[in-house]
């Protein structure tokens, strides 16, 4: 039975916020990544849109989520369903560090608005 500890999660940073991921190929997944997001006070990542399905569940905090340029509050409990295709974009405007528990399929990738094309390490 594949556990992965805490301590064993690795930790990825980009656009000002932290990624720890959990559920890879890398840990022994085949289908799905899983991860946890820690978003600082007064981060705004730049929009970008993903390839994948991701399941967006807030654990902690308040979010301003702009899913193809409609934007919501959401907060702690609350959950984003975000489908192949669409453009979204995540923003902090607390004085809190924001805590998000994300699900997707392997393959992830996330077009950034010029076109650049990321592929998130703790996604693949």
């Amino acid at each position: 039975m594949p556990v992965i500890r805490s301590s064993d999660a690795v930790t990825h940073e980009i656009h000002g916020a932290r990624f720890v991921s959990y559920a890879t190929p890398l840990s022994g997944s085949k289908e799905l990544c899983a991860w946890r997001g820690e978003i600082p006070a007064g981060t705004k990542a730049p929009a970008h849109t993903v390839n994948r399905e991701e399941i967006f569940h807030l654990l902690i905090g308040d979010l301003l989520i702009t899913l193809d340029d409609v934007t919501e509050r959401v907060t702690a409990g609350d959950t984003v369903i975000i489908n192949p295709g669409a453009t979204l974009a995540v923003e902090n405007p607390t004085a809190h560090t924001a805590i998000t528990w994300v699900t997707t399929s392997i393959g992830l990738e996330a077009t950034m608005t010029d076109g650049t094309v990321i592929t998130p390490p703790w996604a693949n």
